[in-house]
């Protein structure tokens, strides 16, 4: 990494990224308690957080295969996780409206928690079965009521950056709740920020949608096929 990228590297990441997630935070909890915003029209604010890291770190991302979703329909998109890059890379540029699903963990941070639960972001404890498949249901409601919900199948990043295994819990979740699973494959970002690094590198990623996946012919005790057939759908896409 060049003198230059490393200095706008750790102003991204140390300066910039702190200071305007605290603004975003501020901004949804304002706009939701007090400008009584809906959680539709507060996903500008983190889309415009989003872009702004991304612009700062020197970091293009482009989507593909938009047309495979018809926009006004829920679905759950189901994405390798590539980097902790991948958040600003979809919520800055996936256009769609969708809340996340993560780890209870991240709901403990100041300003951060509540605004992630204002915006309608869904706890999940993976070290609890019972409540994971409680908030699931949650999920699965807020699915029936025409909200997407962005998932990433593997459970954590990748740290090679070779695509892992699909665990098969999230496809309770689908099977659960009727709607269509859209594989969804990153590249891209693992070069920008592997796991473990603190510090980002310019570059370009690449989002990848494919077509839509019924889930309404599985089971419950078929999660695990589910679970691999999106698997191999985005190696596909990856390879593609």
């Amino acid at each position: 990494m060049g003198f230059i990228n490393y200095i706008r590297s750790v102003l991204a990441v140390f300066v910039v990224t702190p200071l305007i997630t605290f603004i975003t935070c501020a901004g949804v909890i304002i706009g939701i308690l007090v400008l009584r915003m809906s959680t539709r029209q507060i996903k500008a604010v983190p889309r415009w957080w989003s872009r702004t890291v991304a612009r700062f770190a020197g970091v293009k991302v482009r989507v593909e295969g938009l047309e495979n979703i018809e926009p006004d329909r829920p679905y759950i998109f189901a994405a390798n996780h590539q980097s902790q890059f991948d958040i600003f890379a979809l919520d800055g540029f996936l256009m769609v409206d969708f809340r996340w699903m993560a780890k209870k963990e991240l709901f403990r941070i100041p300003l951060v928690g509540p605004a992630m639960r204002l915006a309608g972001s869904i706890p999940i404890d993976r070290s609890r079965g019972r409540q994971a498949m409680t908030r699931l249901a949650d999920a699965a409601r807020r699915l029936a009521s025409g909200t997407s919900v962005v998932i990433f199948p593997e459970g954590t990043r990748t740290r090679d950056g070779r695509l892992q295994p699909f665990k098969s819990g999230a496809m309770y979740l689908a099977i659960k709740s009727g709607v269509d699973i859209v594989p969804m494959a990153i590249t891209g970002g693992f070069e920008i920020m592997p796991k473990g690094s603190f510090l980002t590198r310019p570059g370009r990623i690449l989002i990848k949608i494919g077509q839509p996946v019924s889930s309404k012919n599985y089971t419950q005790k078929e999660k695990q096929q589910l679970a691999d057939l999106l698997h191999d759908q985005v190696a596909t896409l990856i390879a593609s």
